[in-house]
């Protein structure tokens, strides 16, 4: 009996019985296939065989990942007794729903380990699911304490760290802000963490992934031990955690280490490249209630507003199929950090080091490496290939920003997508792949344009 294992907890490993099938190691260069006709030629350019073959270890990894939570969430899916009456779906006030609402409630909130969860397509955005989950949380005098350095460029208006023109930011309604600066290493800095929280402090923020910040994404033991020095100081803080790009990467979440609140988007990662709209706050009963009445108004709770049959269907669909679709964008990000590292760009994560969100960093060092690299994936990409992109100001960012995404659902960055602020250090963000196949394509057109 052997045992293939990741360098990381977050991958549980699994054991396969030896066999004739397993003994050797497959390599993308040698594997043959049945065929009918004539063999079929290697469609990736040398430096991506190279690097599939090298990434042998971390892709059996990553199956195991993928099966460990899938299994996770069939067993929602089963303890919530899902039926296809669940996908009927409801009109107007949503009032007449046949369960599909509350189903699907039910199944997130045990797949995250939380009390309760509200999934709604009426949250049009991962910043609107954080904005509903923080103004649930803070109130006028309080404070909130971002405790992983500068949060994303879309939030910096919610917060009132950006100007919002007086629409009603936190700030603007007399809440309190502080940042906790990141280590020298990118990490959290766990020396001025342990003295940063105050007995005014009401919710510290913990933004998951790295946003357009040149540091370490989180893991979730990380976060948890964030949470145990932050409870420690005051053990009346909230904490909150912007979940966006880390859901199924590792077999836990954030509830089950001690958040409070998480939130995050359904075009992302537990869409499953399927969800045409939506998101999520899932943790404690009593804030996901404060947050849902948020999303609509006091009173209304979570038990009203209409899901069409066709969304409710694609929710169930897409979550199921979500560890699969993280798998594979793992997959795909372990092979842009191995080849464009071999060309001598950093990348962050580093090539072949356990992942806690989807996102792969690559620093191009100008304006035009980074504009081509951007060009080269709307190229391939099967929806708008024919376009090209271009740099400009999007609502919500600071800075001009690029974005690749010839996507089924627009802004889907579970799919296949690239972006990046036309700023220092000029560096590319990548995310998504409903296959690694689809990254190893895209790198070769990469390639030839930088």
């Amino acid at each position: 009996m052997y045992v293939i294992s990741c360098a990381t907890s977050s991958y549980p490993a699994l054991p396969i019985r030896a066999s004739a099938a397993t003994n050797g190691v497959l390599s993308a260069s040698r594997v043959s296939l049945p065929v009918t006709h004539s063999a079929i030629a290697n469609p990736f350019v040398p430096e991506v065989v190279e690097a599939v073959d090298a990434l042998h270890s971390e892709f059996r990894a990553v199956d195991y990942l993928v099966a460990f939570n899938s299994t996770r969430v069939l067993k929602a899916f089963q303890n919530a007794r899902l039926g296809s009456h669940h996908f009927g779906g409801c009109t107007g006030y949503g009032h007449d729903e046949a369960g599909g609402r509350e189903a699907l409630d039910q199944a997130f909130a045990e797949i995250f380990g939380a009390e309760s969860a509200i999934v709604r397509s009426q949250f049009f955005s991962g910043t609107h699911a954080i904005t509903c989950a923080l103004f649930a949380l803070l109130r006028p005098g309080d404070e909130l304490l971002a405790v992983a350095g500068a949060p994303y460029d879309t939030l910096e208006e919610v917060i009132g760290k950006r100007d919002s023109g007086g629409l009603g930011s936190l700030q603007d309604f007399g809440v309190k802000y502080r940042e906790v600066p990141l280590a020298e290493d990118g990490g959290l800095d766990w020396n001025a963490l342990t003295v940063s929280v105050k007995p005014g402090t009401k919710c510290a923020l913990i933004q998951r992934s790295c946003g357009y910040s040149w540091r370490q994404s989180l893991s979730v033991n990380d976060i948890g031990r964030a949470i145990k020095i932050i409870k420690m100081q005051n053990p009346g803080c909230l904490v909150m955690v912007d979940n966006c790009y880390g859901e199924f990467v590792e077999s836990i979440e954030p509830p089950m280490v001690g958040a409070d609140l998480i939130a995050g988007s359904l075009i992302k990662n537990p869409g499953g490249t399927i969800a045409p709209c939506g998101g999520y706050v899932a943790g404690k009963r009593k804030w996901v209630e404060a947050a849902a009445a948020r999303l609509s108004a006091p009173g209304l709770g979570v038990d009203c507003g209409s899901t069409p049959g066709d969304i409710m269907r694609a929710f169930f669909q897409g979550l199921f199929l979500s560890p699969q679709m993280v798998g594979e964008a793992i997959k795909g990000s372990f092979l842009i950090a191995e080849v464009l590292a071999s060309k001598g760009y950093k990348v962050q994560p580093l090539p072949r080091v356990p992942r806690h969100d989807t996102v792969q960093a690559v620093q191009l060092r100008s304006r035009e490496h980074l504009l081509a690299f951007c060009e080269a994936v709307q190229r391939s990409s099967p929806v708008g290939s024919y376009t090209k992109p271009v740099a400009g100001t999007t609502p919500g960012y600071a800075s001009e920003v690029i974005f690749a995404d010839g996507t089924f659902i627009d802004g889907s960055t579970s799919e296949l997508s690239c972006d990046g602020p036309l700023r220092e250090p000029f560096a590319v963000f990548c995310q998504g792949g409903t296959h690694w196949t689809q990254w190893g394509l895209v790198l070769g057109e990469v390639l030839k344009s930088l």
